[in-house]
């Protein structure tokens, strides 16, 4: 379920707007804020598998009728704006679909029990040392 060969810019959708927050005049004058939403329950694009596990894994970044939203506003300029968000998804595409490698249960090897063992013992040591035991 490798996502990396699809291209998606023809299901996308954006939105501009002012950004807000500090920045002064260009603020207040350009639409610079770039909102990508992909619509992933009716993606022609994808599968249904896929769709469930994109569903699962960003659930918190989709709204209740399936779209995924991804906003930026760091750049001044709407087309930087653009390339980051479009980034930005294909990112969290690839991120949802990383297996996860299987954690092999170990046992911790003689040596560091040993290492450990004596750094607590030096430790009590130091310890007994401080005592005033007159």
């Amino acid at each position: 379920m490798n996502i990396k060969g699809i291209q998606f810019e023809p299901e996308f959708s954006f939105k501009t707007s002012r950004s807000g927050g500090a920045g002064g005049q260009n603020v207040n004058k350009v639409s610079t804020k770039v909102e990508l939403d992909f619509d992933v329950v009716n993606s022609a694009l994808l599968t249904e598998e896929q769709k469930t596990v994109i569903l699962e894994k960003l659930s918190n970044k989709i709204s209740k009728e399936g779209i995924l939203q991804v906003i930026s506003q760091t750049e001044r300029n709407q087309l930087g704006n653009k390339e980051i968000v479009i980034k930005k998804f294909y990112e969290m595409m690839n991120a949802c679909f990383v297996v996860k490698k299987k954690r092999r249960a170990t046992k911790p090897s003689r040596s560091a029990k040993e290492k450990r063992l004596t750094s607590k013992k030096r430790d009590s040591d130091i310890k007994k040392l401080r005592k005033k035991d007159w």
